[in-house]
């Protein structure tokens, strides 16, 4: 089982990275191999890095919504295209 991880600590894993351990906590979790203690534990975490990810996606939408601002403060919000990714 892995070791909790200090808020401090969760707090600097990259969105990619927290993604791919929740990925394998609920895998862990589904396996059903572990105590309830370890299951809590692991649990835990895994809900540490949901709201961590949670607060990056938002964290992303802001800047977003500042690269967007007008000069007069307002946001000219548009749907993402593929398009313009794939152009970049």
């Amino acid at each position: 089982m892995a070791k909790k991880k200090s808020a401090a600590a969760i707090e600097t894993v990259p969105f990619e990275t927290a993604m791919q351990t929740l990925e394998k906590i609920v895998e862990t979790l589904e396996n059903g191999d572990m105590t309830l203690e370890e299951s809590l534990a692991l649990f835990e975490e895994g809900i540490g890095l949901v709201r961590l990810c949670s607060r990056k996606l938002d964290e992303a939408e802001k800047r977003i919504d500042l690269l967007l601002a007008k000069d007069d403060g307002t946001v000219a919000f548009r749907p993402f295209s593929a398009e313009e990714e794939n152009a970049q």
